[in-house]
């Protein structure tokens, strides 16, 4: 088994949440679904095309710089209809993520692959959403949970200045059998067929990364016992 680590970078994501009607939310970190629909969109897959190999594989993601909540707010007038249509479109500015999916050589090797000349344009969720740059994968024999925890921190000069001098990354990812499932989440994409999209249910586990020097940072360790004459 190896792993296919994913930068994905930004000014503008959004990843999955709740959507109904005129709303169109996103959650803080990318989902599985949409990381499968962006390996089957490098590998050519069309949305009506099997997905089952891309979604057994193990998958988690690592917060390197939380971005900002921002709402869109748009109007569009229907040709023919008398009054505008109102919508509201949530996104994360400026985060920027670790996605990284897990399997066996053959299948990471062919996604890395992938990656490196896509058949379709790539996203960060939407459409209208472009990565800052191309999106590289690196093939790296490693077990994804331990990747996560040691690969070297991604976050901007200027996000690291806003931090402490040591910061601990949260953590998403699908969990070992041994481990604790914190969450039960409706992100298993089955198919993508616009016709009858489905998705199942996936437990995850949530852990933090030890922490990495940050000789940047510049914020104040928030200790409320000091202030209390403790430890």
């Amino acid at each position: 088994m190896t792993t296919l680590v994913i930068p994905l970078r930004g000014p503008m994501q959004a990843w999955g949440g709740s959507s109904r009607f005129s709303r169109r939310e996103t959650g803080p970190v990318p989902t599985k679904s949409g990381i499968v629909g962006l390996l089957g969109a490098a590998l050519g897959r069309r949305r009506t095309d099997p997905i089952e190999d891309l979604a057994q594989l193990r998958f988690g993601v690592r917060t390197d710089q939380q971005g900002s909540l921002e709402r869109d707010f748009q109007t569009a007038k229907p040709h023919g209809e008398p009054h505008s249509k109102l919508s509201y479109r949530f996104y994360l500015a400026d985060a920027l993520f670790l996605a990284a999916v897990e399997g066996p050589d053959e299948v990471i090797g062919g996604l890395a692959g992938a990656l490196q000349n896509p058949k379709f344009p790539l996203f960060l969720g939407r459409r209208s959403y472009p990565p800052a740059g191309p999106i590289r994968g690196e093939v790296v024999d490693t077990p994804m949970p331990e990747l996560l925890r040691t690969h070297p921190w991604h976050a901007a000069e200027w996000y690291r200045r806003r931090q402490s001098r040591q910061v601990s990354l949260p953590i998403v990812r699908d969990p070992l059998p041994e481990e604790d499932k914190h969450e039960v989440v409706r992100d298993l994409p089955f198919s993508f067929d616009p016709r009858h999209r489905e998705y199942g249910w996936r437990e995850v586990h949530h852990e933090r990364t030890d922490q990495f020097d940050n000789p940047l940072g510049r914020r104040a360790v928030h200790d409320p016992l000091a202030l209390l004459g403790g430890a």
